[in-house]
């Protein structure tokens, strides 16, 4: 399975150069101090000044720089090395080193290269499905969280990955039962690759992120679901007052989640140690 790894990375990279030219990410916007983060999770992170965040899986690091613009010290970690290139030239370009740190590696390899923990860790939009398994990724949060800390976390719902590739029908299983391989040849913004990249993902029930918290002793505090998704990044959308819904669909299925986990005490993660 260590290979999902390699080939997961190099359709990142590919991405990321795509994306730091889009439209659909505005850099010019953000560098003029338009904030990439969304009504939904800042409604979920509240008021985070002086906070210490991990960001995990931050991509080129907008979403970090937002949370430090809002007074939060913030570490960023992704497995693209070129996303995480990126995310210091934009530091730098808005000065915002001394609030920010970024680090690339591989989420589960994350010990070998930080040893902090934080108040909040925050996660969000197309993030798990690039894991096999869910139960390491939760060691992970217990790890780095401080006791009682938070773990804010906001995804595209499952349900939504049931569909087939034009969002018309239902054509895959809502539970994790197999690796879906596929060859993209454009993302999910502007602009395309010019040169087919294969990926490897993963669908993951509700019951599975659940699970993986609980059982690596978080608490789940709040768990809420949306008919809308904040981003237009998916075929047969449709505009509505607060985002965007699939055509046919409107109102019918959730389009996103969000999580709020507790950890529930200093010496859990310590009896577990259950990140590899």
């Amino acid at each position: 399975m260590k290979d999902y790894i390699k080939i997961n990375k190099s359709l990142w990279n590919r991405k990321t150069d795509i994306h730091i030219h889009s439209e659909f990410y505005d850099v010019a916007g953000f560098l003029a101090g338009k904030s990439s983060l969304k009504d939904i999770e800042l409604a979920l992170l509240g008021d985070i000044k002086g906070k210490s965040i991990l960001h995990l899986q931050c991509h080129f690091g907008q979403d970090t720089l937002s949370l430090a613009r809002m007074g939060a010290r913030v570490t960023g970690i992704d497995l693209s090395d070129r996303a995480i290139d990126k995310a210091k030239d934009l530091a730098e370009q808005l000065n915002l080193e001394e609030q920010t740190k970024f680090i690339c590696c591989d989420l589960f390899e994350l010990e070998k290269h930080l040893d902090d923990t934080f108040d909040i860790i925050f996660t969000s939009y197309g993030t798990i499905d690039w894991f096999p398994k869910l139960d390491p990724w939760g060691a992970i949060i217990a790890r780095y969280l401080q006791p009682e800390g938070q773990f804010i976390f906001v995804e595209f719902h499952p349900m939504v990955w049931m569909l087939d590739e034009e969002f018309q029908k239902i054509e895959y299983s809502y539970f994790n039962i197999k690796t879906f391989q596929e060859t993209y040849t454009n993302s999910y913004t502007d602009g395309g690759m010019h040169q087919e990249t294969p990926g490897l993902t993963w669908n993951h029930p509700i019951s599975d992120i659940f699970r993986a918290l609980r059982d690596n002793g978080l608490i789940i505090e709040d768990f809420q679901e949306y008919a809308v998704s904040p981003y237009p990044c998916f075929p047969n959308l449709v505009e509505s007052k607060n985002g965007y819904q699939i055509k046919g669909f409107e109102g019918k299925l959730p389009m996103v989640y969000s999580v709020i986990a507790r950890r529930e005490t200093s010496s859990f993660y310590s009896n577990r140690g259950r990140i590899s």
